[in-house]
């Protein structure tokens, strides 16, 4: 079975949004507008990229992240890996064309159905909502998080407020930083 890794920048709340910001709310760009810059903070974000053999995404980050991606030498790796993208809405004729392969997924379920194929690792970047879904679903085999020493209030939260059981993390990777991020790899005990 594939390892899906959930990947993003969280508030200390569990506020997540895309690195440049995304309208709706008052605090959007918090992760560039509320700490300094410290490149060593980020050094998770090529290990990533060496370790994914395949992206994916929900349609939101999809539409966010495709027209500018392909173009970035930061995310050159993920250029020729193969890439998912779950939606009920998108078609072909929506997807980019100077990124690569990209599949689209109709559910929960495509996603499980790709966890079973032969391959290496799987990442998810931001994808709030997918990502609830899929740790709803136990799908989520590891997390990595980059804690921003701030509180949002309001904003898209990483992960859902659904009546469940509790799901146990192991720490397995950690570190912070002098501006206040945190860096947290947890796998997913089952």
């Amino acid at each position: 079975m594939r390892t899906l890794i959930s990947t993003a920048f969280v508030s200390l709340d569990g506020v997540v949004e895309a690195p440049g910001g995304e309208p709706g709310y008052r605090n959007s760009g918090w992760t560039f507008k509320q700490v300094e810059f410290l490149p060593e903070a980020y050094e998770i974000k090529g290990r990533e990229q060496e370790e994914a053999t395949a992206l994916l995404l929900g349609r939101v980050s999809y539409e966010a992240f495709s027209p500018v991606w392909p173009g970035m030498e930061e995310f050159a790796g993920y250029r020729a890996m193969p890439k998912y993208v779950v939606s009920t809405t998108l078609t072909e004729g929506d997807l980019v064309t100077e990124w690569g392969e990209t599949t689209i997924l109709r559910s929960v379920d495509d996603v499980a159905a790709l966890k079973e194929t032969e391959g290496g690792p799987i990442i998810m970047h931001g994808s709030a909502a997918l990502n609830r879904s899929l740790s709803d679903a136990g799908l989520i085999d590891r997390y990595h998080l980059l804690v921003f020493p701030v509180l949002l209030g309001a904003g898209k939260r990483l992960f859902s407020d659904t009546d469940k059981d509790a799901q146990n993390l192991k720490l397995v990777e950690h570190e912070a930083y002098a501006n206040g991020v945190q860096k947290n790899v947890f796998e997913v005990v089952r």
